[in-house]
């Protein structure tokens, strides 16, 4: 059993990662901004108020954390560096420091080409902003963790959806996971699946994993 912190609890990918962990025996603290809104998370889960961007929020949770997931959303570019920067300047030098496992995004896996996905000609440009600040949050996580142990978890670029839990996938590491046909897909729920396993049995310490169907 582990304790599990999970900031952007209330969001599509969060809501999803807490019920996986509770529903595994794990321990688990929701953090949200606005904790009246997430009722419909398990019964037993502690919800408090938290925010992966501030630095003390970090501080204040992570004393009585195995792992801080990180799996937010919305804003701008900025909110997803600005997150990276909390946890490694609040975790730094903290005796025990949780793991940060961050979900980031798919647009910064590479093509065939070598380029990030982000980076080809023909991505689209309204999730430009949103693909820059999650490369900028893995390039963070590279370059200056100095001793706070990480993993950025990358979905499909696509077709990545609500759907239902199987329990089954594969991974990869910079890279998209396709089957034969292709094709690279996986549900909110599998993410919630590969994300907790990660934290049960570590894989990918320091370094970032794809996961598809």
């Amino acid at each position: 059993m582990s304790d599990i912190v999970v900031f952007g609890a209330g969001g599509t990918a969060g809501s999803r990662i807490v019920t996986e962990a509770f529903n595994r025996g794990h321990r688990v603290v929701a953090a949200v901004r606005r904790p009246e809104a997430t009722s419909y998370l398990p019964a037993g889960v502690r919800v408090v108020t938290g925010d992966a961007t501030s630095e003390r929020s970090v501080r204040e949770l992570a004393p009585a954390a195995d792992a801080l997931v990180v799996a937010i959303g919305g804003g701008d570019r900025t909110l997803w560096p600005d997150a990276a920067r909390a946890l490694l300047d609040g975790l730094r030098g903290m005796p025990a420091a949780p793991r940060v496992i961050h979900v980031g995004g798919g647009a910064t896996l590479l093509s065939p080409s070598g380029r990030r996905l982000l980076d080809e000609p023909d991505f689209p440009a309204e999730y430009r902003d949103a693909a820059l600040g999650q490369a900028e949050a893995l390039e963070l996580y590279r370059a200056h963790a100095d001793g706070v142990s990480w993993t950025y978890v990358s979905p499909p670029p696509l077709e990545f959806h609500p759907g239902e839990r199987t329990g089954r996938y594969r991974t990869g590491t910079d890279h998209p996971v396709t089957d034969a046909d292709g094709r690279c897909a996986l549900s909110y729920e599998d993410l919630a699946v590969a994300v907790i396993d990660e934290i049960e049995n570590p894989q990918f310490r320091d370094c970032r994993f794809t996961v598809a169907h």
